[in-house]
């Protein structure tokens, strides 16, 4: 079959199944279609439910497999081929780049090179170069200023297959927030991205660590770096974009838990969600790109793009629903349900790390409801904006831009509330029943996690630890 008509199958077919998929989940929530519910639907379990709940066992299932897989693998075989690790600094905290270069040092691998790439050439920025001999010694190290962008291309290697390590949060106990952030980050990686690991389709090989075939890059670096959307140059995603220009190729891309590296997290609300906010607007340029090459991958990326895709919107479709259909019971349903899930994924992750602080992965449901959900409207609003670019860590900047969308959200809600309570009617016995028994539920679920916290968690919080933890990396 000649190439050119084996691609436009490939294509329609892929696209067929994408519209299905989503035609299917679309049908199974407009529809409403329910299995089991008890009289006057205080409780059901419909088609969408079974829907979502099918896709997280299968999403676990392929990731336990992928790990199970990577234990198997043994120590790997030191290729010969050389290898150079670089580090990209734009005005870093010098603590923490002290501790990069430190752990960097210890690396045992014959023969690495170390190159640091500092974004920018201002007095401001020289303290990082200071840092640098200063780690590393001046008698093999030296210093250039470059005048162009890139390097010459040089000799590189031709397979095809590129890698992703694991990112663990090095702050995780500077507060409350970059705790929930660390276990949100391994279920991140150690769930999802090893799902999509398990299929060679790894959607982004996130920024802190990531290992690239040279002659791989060369091949697409200098439209990587000057990628546009939308008439505006983008300014974060990069790390998105470079993993969606090597699928783009047709190659696949893989998440390895043997591999790890520590970086820095938000402490604080704002600096988070104005994060969050970023992450948001190049996932969904992303996936726009990354829609033109489904039908080079398996169709796990093309079923997983659609369902993480328009999972928000059903989402709000439904908050919104619930809090204004005039109804206590169903505000307190969903709230209870949210909390369900979240201890069901949590519990897994208990299991998956063998670390029962993954518990509180449940705890992060809070900050997705109340402040993703409408970051990622306000991301797809304003998403041709590249304003909000990369922060450095040396001076945190603070935009306030981002409690706009939340307060609306939360406007919206207290809207929910205020006609709902406006609008219920008189509770019967039964009904009466139901809310106290989940109003204690609830309660119960808060005071025991937020004593769990306080107990284990808390305590370490707004400690800044002083070591690296991570005193070697397998390549």
């Amino acid at each position: 079959m000649p190439g050119s008509l084996s691609t436009a199958l490939r294509v329609v077919g892929t696209s067929l199944f994408a519209v299905a998929v989503l035609g299917g989940i679309l049908a199974a929530y407009v529809t409403g279609y329910q299995f089991i519910h008890t009289e006057k639907h205080y409780l059901s379990f419909g088609l969408y439910g079974a829907i979502l709940g099918l896709h997280l066992f299968i999403q676990s299932l392929f990731a336990f497999l992928e790990h199970r897989r990577m234990r198997g693998e043994g120590q790997p075989v030191r290729p010969g081929r050389s290898v150079a690790l670089c580090i990209a600094a734009f005005q870093e905290d010098p603590d923490y780049l002290t501790k990069c270069l430190r752990s960097v040092k210890r690396i045992a691998f014959p023969d690495l090179k170390v190159v640091m790439v500092v974004d920018g050439n201002g007095p401001d920025d020289t303290y990082m170069l200071d840092i640098f001999h200063d780690v590393m010694g001046s008698e093999h190290s030296g210093s250039y200023i470059w005048k162009s962008n890139f390097h010459e291309q040089g000799e590189g290697e031709t397979e095809a297959e590129l890698r992703e390590g694991l990112a663990r949060i090095l702050n995780k106990y500077d507060s409350w927030l970059s705790f929930l952030s660390s276990v949100r980050y391994w279920m991140a990686f150690n769930v999802e991205r090893a799902c999509q690991s398990y299929f060679g389709c790894v959607q982004c090989i996130s920024g802190p660590l990531g290992m690239y075939r040279n002659a791989l890059l060369q091949q697409f670096l200098e439209d990587w770096y000057h990628q546009t959307f939308l008439g505006s140059k983008c300014s974060f995603g990069d790390d998105r974009h470079l993993t969606n220009r090597v699928l783009s190729l047709g190659y696949r891309t893989k998440y390895t838990a043997r591999s790890k590296c520590l970086t820095e997290t938000p402490t604080r609300y704002l600096r988070w969600l104005n994060q969050q906010t970023r992450w948001s607007k190049s996932y969904f340029r992303e996936w726009l790109y990354n829609a033109l090459w489904f039908h080079k991958h398996h169709l796990w990326m093309t079923y997983e793009s659609v369902v993480t895709g328009f999972f928000p919107f059903f989402l709000i479709a439904t908050v919104i629903q619930l809090f204004y259909r005039g109804r206590v019971w169903n505000i307190l349903l969903f709230l209870l349900t949210v909390q369900l899930v979240g201890v069901i994924k949590a519990t897994y992750a208990c299991f998956l790390r063998g670390n029962a602080e993954m518990i509180f992965m449940s705890l992060y449901a809070l900050l997705y409801m109340s402040s993703l959900l409408p970051a990622k409207i306000f991301a797809i609003a304003t998403i041709n904006k590249s304003g909000w670019g990369t922060s450095g860590r040396r001076t945190i900047v603070v935009n306030f831009v981002g409690l706009l969308p939340v307060s609306v959200w939360v406007a919206v809600l207290l809207g929910g509330l205020a006609y709902t309570a406006y609008s219920q009617d008189l509770f019967s016995e039964t009904e009466v029943a139901f809310l106290i028994s989940g109003a204690i539920l609830y309660a119960c679920y808060w005071v025991a996690l937020l004593t769990l916290y306080l107990a284990l968690v808390a305590r370490r919080c707004g400690k800044r630890q002083e070591q690296c933890g991570l005193v070697f990396t397998e390549v």
